[in-house]
């Protein structure tokens, strides 16, 4: 325990948070640039909101813009470390309200700046080269207790640890769906030729299994650390190139900075003009502290695993998949067509595009649980309009990872009948095993 205690030098996280800050701007400002604020928050008449969550709606008129602009201010104060305090709070809870409003727009590295700006409230990275550190002396100093550090670290782990588990699997051992979605990058003329045979795939998915399982390890052996990041670095820019997955790739360079010593960077940041002193702080061991860090890690480590106790191909049915860095693992393309009937036996078909926008139908149309959460919001509307009991149902077909079209739900399964989602859904038909050949 004492050694969780021991004074590490405050560089490397200083580096982060300043790196931290201004991704999040960047991201910001492609909300803006490309009109997801009003695309994702303000055209949609309904929202898929998470399960105890749905009291979160988004702010009407020009509200959501003006969040989204402060959230970019909050960012720039982050990093700079002005009012720190306040804007990590503010940050995080303005940040983790936008994540809940939908989950039609989850992203595992959306997940992953939740947790990240939760742990910097309590992390003061703002205790050296920061304007807080200017303006209060008082807070400066050149320590913080390692087990701040080892606590970032850990976090940033779990996606590469994670993300290797969950590629120990039939589809990505086989080459599935690096080949599919290699052959159409291919055809859409983004990759070169050499791209669309299976022995690149397989290269991929091979290369991509042993990084995210061996990267940890390596990063934390000081002979391997070097070379590690390397490797790390050219994975996480290849990723860049190949898919559109925003700010990620260049958030996780930032983040595996944290695994080398923690003076690494401490040169350059002595570039920052100010005063270096600092004040010596006593990082007495603290068990509360210990215990609360505890029950955070074993909280993220045991979330991920939840889908295993659920029956089925999680990859099928998606229970269990959000918050388990199942990242970039499937391929699905789902046509559903719903229906509508009412108390009298009528029976027509069901126009959701009237309530929907493109992407929230799309990937509904592979979500279970959104088609239920639909199933129930559109109860609520047609019994508005006198239909007390109606019937709800979906002819629902779906592939995975290059897979035939095989059907998805059953169609006999009302949506509209049970008020909740039970776990393991009955009406979520079994995948069956038929595989794509590759060439």
């Amino acid at each position: 325990m004492d050694r969780l205690f021991r004074p590490a030098h405050i560089a490397s996280l200083a580096f982060f948070r300043i790196c931290f800050g201004f991704l999040l701007i960047y991201e910001v400002t492609r909300y803006f640039k490309y009109g997801w604020i009003k695309r994702n928050y303000i055209d949609p008449d309904y929202h898929f909101s998470y399960f105890g969550w749905d009291w979160i709606q988004p702010f009407g008129g020009n509200g959501m813009y003006c969040l989204f602009f402060v959230l970019g201010f909050l960012a720039f104060c982050i990093s700079i470390g002005f009012l720190y305090r306040i804007s990590t709070i503010l940050f995080f809870v303005g940040f983790t309200y936008i994540f809940l409003l939908d989950k039609t727009y989850y992203l595992n590295h959306f997940y992953l700046i939740s947790l990240i700006s939760f742990l910097l409230i309590v992390i003061p990275t703002h205790r050296q080269y920061s304007v807080d550190a200017k303006l209060f002396p008082s807070l400066r100093t050149d320590t913080l207790p390692n087990w701040m550090l080892y606590l970032l670290t850990f976090q940033i782990a779990i996606p590469y640890v994670y993300g290797g588990i969950a590629k120990i699997n039939r589809d990505w051992i086989r080459g599935e769906p690096m080949f599919t979605w290699f052959q159409s990058y291919v055809a859409d003329g983004h990759l070169p030729s050499i791209f669309a045979s299976s022995s690149t795939a397989l290269l991929f998915s091979y290369g991509g299994l042993l990084f995210d399982l061996l990267i940890v390890p390596a990063l934390l052996w000081r002979k391997t650390r070097l070379v590690a990041y390397i490797i790390a670095l050219c994975f996480h820019l290849m990723n860049a190139f190949i898919f559109n997955i925003g700010v990620f790739p260049w958030f996780m360079i930032v983040a595996t900075t944290l695994f080398f010593k923690p003076e690494w960077c401490k040169s350059l940041l002595n570039r920052i003009k100010s005063k270096r002193i600092g004040n010596k702080v006593n990082h007495k061991s603290n068990r509360v502290v210990i215990a609360l860090v505890a029950i955070y890690c074993l909280i993220q480590l045991l979330v991920p695993l939840r889908h295993f106790i659920i029956p089925g191909n999680v990859h099928w049915t998606e229970e269990g998949h959000r918050f388990s860095w199942h990242m970039k693992l499937r391929d699905k393309s789902a046509l559903s067509i719903y229906f509508i009937k009412d108390g009298n036996g009528r029976k027509e078909r069901l126009p959701i595009m009237n309530y929907l926008t493109n992407k929230q139908a799309l990937e509904m149309a592979s979500q279970p649980d959104m088609m239920h959460q639909f199933g129930q919001h559109m109860r609520a509307i047609y019994q508005q309009q006198g239909i007390s009991q109606p019937t709800i149902t979906v002819a629902s077909f779906c592939s995975l990872n290059g897979r035939s079209k095989q059907q998805f739900i059953d169609p006999e399964f009302n949506l509209a009948a049970e008020s909740q989602y039970t776990l393991p859904a009955s009406w979520i038909r079994p995948m069956l095993k038929d595989e794509k050949k590759k060439d």
